[in-house]
């Protein structure tokens, strides 16, 4: 098969992922790019992010025409994550692969197990105390705790957004749930103008140092972007509790896969 069309065959089954599940394409990405196209967990993860990333915005802007983004506790978030994702990616260069596709596993069964717990999101977020809405105008009341909140959830989603190549929703998506009492639309619509942010970042230093293998990337993008836009019409008419659930095993098995790759050990 034609390397190309490889590649955009696999990016087309993460955009799938992400119109189905609103989550996960950035932890099944790497691994089909390490296990289809054979390319090192350092090289994987900027092309993941790449992915992740222009997914993300197409669904940011989105968003904004709706008027559910917090653009400033976005741009808060994303700028925190912009700061720290370079580091992720120079941690990336320094580790040994071994024990970074270790990492990657380790994160890769922590979000299936999350997923599996909780297969349906409620409709609302609990109240919190850190980030409330103003019942009047509609906005968040920013206090130094909300602030510190959200910068320290935008710091760590850089972090692991340049190290491993995720988008972050895996971290941003239960932090905003548990610092704000923003409905869930607004917390999927704000997290996906965070990972957008955070991308263009991570990709930038990526890019700078060499990492990035636009040659992958490009295609790669393209079939997640087409599939996104295609599998969104038919989402909604599917069972989200299977399909989290069915996201769950295949994320489980695949860490498996991942964690035997540190090893040493060839399952496939």
């Amino acid at each position: 098969m034609d390397p190309a069309l490889l590649t955009a065959g696999l990016g087309v089954l993460i955009g799938l992922v992400l119109a189905f599940t609103g989550a996960g394409g950035g932890v099944l990405a790497i691994p089909l790019l390490v296990f289809g196209l054979h390319l090192p967990v350092q090289q994987a993860g900027p092309v993941g992010l790449f992915a992740v990333g222009i997914a993300a915005a197409v669904g940011a802007v989105v968003g904004l025409r709706q008027g559910i983004v917090r653009y400033r506790a976005a741009t808060l978030i994303g700028i925190a994550g912009m700061l720290t994702a370079p580091v992720g990616v120079a941690l990336a260069q320094w580790l040994p692969s071994r024990p970074l596709t270790a990492a990657f596993a380790a994160v890769l069964a922590y979000s299936a197990w999350r997923m599996w717990r909780q297969p349906a999101l409620p409709a609302t977020a609990a109240p919190a105390a850190n980030c409330q809405v103003d019942a009047a105008g509609g906005r968040l009341r920013w206090t130094r705790r909300c602030a510190q909140a959200l910068a320290g959830t935008g710091m760590l989603s850089g972090v692991l957004s340049g190290l491993l190549g995720v988008g972050g929703g895996f971290v941003i998506v239960p932090a905003l749930t548990r610092h704000t009492n923003l409905d869930l639309r607004m917390i999927q619509a704000t997290s996906l103008a965070v990972i957008a942010w955070v991308s263009v970042s991570g990709i930038a230093a990526a890019t700078l140092q060499g990492s990035m293998r636009w040659d992958v990337a490009l295609p790669f993008g393209a079939g997640a972007i087409a599939a996104m836009l295609a599998g969104q019409r038919v989402a909604g008419k599917l069972p989200a509790a299977r399909l989290r659930q069915g996201f769950a095993a295949v994320s489980a098995f695949v860490a498996l896969l991942m964690l035997a790759k540190a090893l040493g050990w060839s399952l496939i």
